[in-house]
């Protein structure tokens, strides 16, 4: 099909795509493979590109392939997949190819029309490893453009595609399912979502310096390296136990710190979370206490948890913490918006304990601290092996 001049081809071309194949196919995780070995070289320090690579490994996609495929069955690729990628995450592209990649489908890939270095660096890498003869087959399974406001091509892609992977706000989803599609199509919504962070105080005032240390540089990962722009990135943290000043003052103190040493961020983020300070103290609802450690972290100290939190989403590290006594006033704040949990002085025993005992309307992900952006094939509740893929029932 024609597509618009406007428009840019950064890999491939969608006239070209007419193949797909079986889930986890052999051919797909060598191109991964190397994939990974050439981005390592170019990833240029850029954290989030080599978290990239690594996912991209033979092993851990084997890992992969032995978590949440069953070879028993006959399947294979949907056919053809297109991808609306958000505009804050620069490698969330990335991901939501390799999903469609690993489930043996083409793809329409439309990333962000910010010219994000990250985007460059891994469309470059994904072109010098198509040039490789023994990839012919996947060249025709990639295409990856970038264009802007141009509802009649989006109209179009919608109309050829067998899966719609959109991600973004609620709006965008809105108007993405408003354009026709194929009767048999599939839409995977990728919504507006918000995160919070639980800490066990007692357990957490008991680690050693290094200890804690790394703790406080977990939870940077978690938010600062994408400016708490992911849905996973916690802007609400709750502290369980006795003695949570002690902790809180050690916590802070620890990741401003980290903030100093290492975040750079846009001029606008002092605008905007000064700008949000003022209007919460204004609005004097809530609020025990403040404290501004630098431009780059605000804290707002809750009296109580509101069922209306994820109206609190934050991000350039402005965050709210409340104290709890006990872990069923979750049930207060957990809705269908709530996407992950991370946490720290829990175990993985007493939280699957908890959380089957009690049926919560939300969170999808409940990992440690520093794996808020571990993305993985169940994402957002969704098991997408099972959504990309054609099941045919041999009995």
């Amino acid at each position: 099909m024609e597509i618009d001049k406007k428009a840019k081809y950064l890999v491939g071309n969608i006239s070209k795509l007419n193949n797909f194949l079986k889930p986890f196919d052999p051919l797909i995780i060598n191109f991964l493979d190397d994939f990974s070995k050439i981005l390592r070289k170019e990833s240029k320090n850029l954290s989030d590109l080599i978290t990239l690579s690594f996912f991209c490994r033979r092993n851990n996609i084997l890992k992969l392939k032995n978590k949440y495929f069953n070879n028993d069955h006959v399947s294979f690729g949907l056919g053809l997949l297109f991808h609306i990628t958000p505009s804050n995450i620069p490698t969330n592209f990335a991901y939501s190819l390799i999903f469609g990649l690993l489930c043996g489908n083409s793809n329409i890939v439309k990333v962000p029309t910010k010219n994000f270095k990250e985007i460059s660096v891994i469309c470059e890498t994904l072109n010098k490893t198509l040039s490789f003869k023994k990839y012919i087959k996947v060249k025709r399974m990639i295409s990856i453009i970038r264009y802007t406001n141009n509802d009649e091509l989006t109209k179009k892609l919608s109309l050829i595609c067998d899966a719609r992977l959109i991600w973004g706000g609620d709006k965008t989803i809105s108007n993405i399912k408003k354009y026709e599609s194929k009767s048999r199509n599939i839409d995977i919504p990728f919504s507006d979502r918000f995160s919070i962070s639980l800490i066990n105080t007692e357990k957490y005032l008991k680690l050693s310096n290094h200890s804690s240390n790394m703790l406080a540089k977990n939870f940077y990962n978690d938010t600062y390296v994408v400016d708490q722009n992911a849905c996973s990135s916690p802007h609400l943290i709750l502290w369980k136990g006795k003695s949570s000043n002690l902790a809180k003052k050690k916590f802070w103190t620890n990741l401003k710190k980290l903030v100093d040493e290492n975040y750079n961020p846009p001029v606008i983020s002092s605008v905007d979370n000064y700008s949000r300070l003022v209007s919460d103290l204004i609005s004097k609802k809530n609020i025990l206490t403040y404290r501004a450690f630098n431009r780059s972290l605000y804290v707002i100290s809750l009296k109580k948890l509101s069922p209306n939190i994820e109206l609190k989403k934050t991000k350039w590290g402005f965050f709210y913490e409340c104290n709890i006594k006990d872990l069923n006033i979750l049930k207060n704040i957990t809705n269908k918006k709530l996407q992950t949990l991370t946490y720290f002085g829990f175990s993985k025993k007493y939280l699957k304990s908890f959380f089957q005992s009690n049926n919560f309307n939300g969170i999808d992900r409940i990992v440690p601290f520093g794996q808020a952006l571990n993305i993985d094939l169940i994402w957002d509740g969704y098991d997408i092996t099972k959504l990309l893929t054609r099941r045919i029932d041999i009995k």
